[in-house]
């Protein structure tokens, strides 16, 4: 029986979607999947999920700290030492610079057990120097092949010296089913008038002031405009207050804060569109969440789902986000449609269903027995 390790720093609501549909998939073909996870409290991400959602065995590496509290020293033991007990065939890394996942590499390398590396990471996510990316072009050939969101992370890959045979695609995918419009239908309305919804943490590279800028300009001129929702939290949480206070817009974009899945489900029942305006983002997981409850999407062109997600004019549409007017003017075109909001909505609905979980479970198969291969010759 074939045995895979996979390993993400902290399991969400995404990934219990993602390994679950690889343990429904592996199960049919006599494969054993394990679910690893390096802390069960994240600071970054502070999402509840009960290890209970998990349908194949389930391991937390470190339970009585959150990941950024665990000495260097100690979470690479602690990883070397469970994948140890484990012994798998295959190890599912997500990502290649943390300490716990560097400890998962090294065991692989030592005990001449193939690795896969999940990655979400595109060229323009940041400024790319040569020694950097050359040490980093050394470690991601450690890996035997590699599955990664879309074309962009693909290209990058490609550039660090990974065969193209060897990069697979359909790492990023939530679970769909939790937000079909036909489940989300009946619950309440939080917000009693059309709305544009946005999600994020409130940081610098979500692009929150300038979306609030365009907003206000496409208020200012839209004579039955819809209100916007801002759910999350943060730092910048202060400067938007003010910001929106400044604009005399407090009655007509709200802030709920941070919400769990479930709290957030009925913003997604009842939203208009969704705006996602990130100057930088590696892929964007709302966005699918937003397609997979029936929204038409306005989207920042620097997101890294842009490409395989957004399909302009027929889903969604892209904008630069540094180009406030450009967004103020989507705002209008979009809420001036109602049949075209709809239109898109639906047609975002049947895009998504192309990257569900079953996507990730297929990719995660293909990368598996590409890697299997690889050591066999």
């Amino acid at each position: 029986m074939t045995s895979v390790a996979l390993l993400f720093t902290n399991y969400g609501p995404y990934h219990f979607a993602r390994s679950n549909a690889a343990h429904q998939r592996f199960e049919q073909i006599g494969w054993q999947l394990h679910a690893i996870e390096l802390a069960r409290a994240d600071q970054d991400y502070a999402w509840k999920a009960a290890v209970e959602q998990s349908d194949c065995p389930f391991i937390t590496v470190i339970r009585d700290q959150p990941l950024q509290a665990i000495t260097p020293n100690r979470l690479f033991q602690s990883v070397y030492n469970v994948l140890s007990q484990i012994n798998p065939d295959v190890v599912a890394i997500a990502g290649y610079f943390q300490t716990g996942m560097l400890s998962a590499l090294c065991w692989s390398r030592w005990h001449r057990k193939p690795a896969i590396l999940l990655s979400a990471s595109k060229e323009d996510d940041a400024a790319r120097h040569g020694l950097k990316e050359q040490a980093k072009r050394l470690l991601v050939n450690q890996y035997q092949s590699a599955l990664v969101g879309g074309q962009p992370q693909k290209r990058y890959l490609l550039k660090l010296g990974m065969p193209t045979q060897s990069v697979f695609t359909g790492y990023n995918v939530v679970g769909n089913d939790a937000f079909h419009p036909d489940r989300l239908r009946s619950l309440p309305n939080p917000i009693k008038a059309p709305f544009f919804l946005s999600i994020n943490r409130f940081l610098e590279k979500k692009n929150l002031p300038n979306l609030i800028t365009a907003y206000a300009a496409y208020a200012a001129q839209t004579s039955s405009s819809w209100d916007l929702v801002l759910c999350g939290d943060g730092e910048l949480r202060p400067q938007i207050e003010q910001q929106i206070q400044a604009l005399g817009l407090s009655d007509r974009v709200h802030l709920p804060g941070f919400l769990q899945q479930d709290e957030l489900l009925p913003y997604f029942a009842h939203a208009n569109c969704f705006v996602h305006a990130s100057q930088q983002e590696q892929w964007g997981l709302v966005i699918n969440e937003a397609m997979a409850a029936g929204l038409p999407v306005l989207v920042s062109n620097r997101c890294g789902c842009f490409e395989d997600l957004v399909i302009e004019g027929v889903n969604g549409w892209g904008f630069d986000p540094d180009n406030v007017e450009q967004m103020q003017q989507l705002m209008s075109k979009i809420s001036s449609d109602p049949q075209l909001a709809e239109t898109m909505g639906n047609a975002a609905l049947k895009h998504i269903q192309n990257f569900s979980p079953r996507y990730f479970a297929q990719g995660l198969h293909q990368a598996v027995e590409y890697a299997l291969k690889r050591r066999s010759l």
